[in-house]
């Protein structure tokens, strides 16, 4: 796909060759998807529009975790981890387990991981880009 295609030449506002301008491709059966899919991706949006939930799922990428360690390595209460993983767990982003009295959670979902990482990782090459 040649950047051009988008409306605008990216490869050239961003000073990046059309290679590195083509967005990540891997194939979609676009034969499967409904018109429920845009509204529960919406709603996918909407539950990870908070900082703290995406920095949750940030750290559960690299291991599970027990909430009392999540909420320390965030800095928030663990009445605020607990509150923000329980809206994650009822959207089966991510599950629980007891290990004794903790409560010890794991990603259910690698395609909000990869939402996750992507978001992430295109704001720190934004920010690197302005310096």
């Amino acid at each position: 796909m040649d950047s051009a295609l988008w409306g605008w030449d990216v490869s050239y506002a961003m000073e990046l060759s059309d290679e590195e301008a083509k967005p990540a491709s891997r194939a979609i059966d676009r034969e499967r998807v409904t018109a429920d899919d845009f509204s529960q991706a919406s709603d996918t949006f909407a539950l990870l529009a908070s900082p703290v939930r995406v920095r949750l799922l940030w750290l559960l990428s690299e291991d599970a975790c027990d909430v009392g360690h999540l909420a320390d390595r965030l800095g928030v209460s663990v009445a605020t981890a607990s509150h923000h993983l329980g809206r994650m767990r009822l959207a089966g982003l991510v599950s629980a387990r007891s290990e004794g009295r903790r409560q010890v959670y794991s990603l259910d979902d690698p395609h909000v991981v990869s939402l996750v990482i992507e978001a992430v990782d295109h704001h720190a090459d934004l920010r690197a880009r302005r310096r």
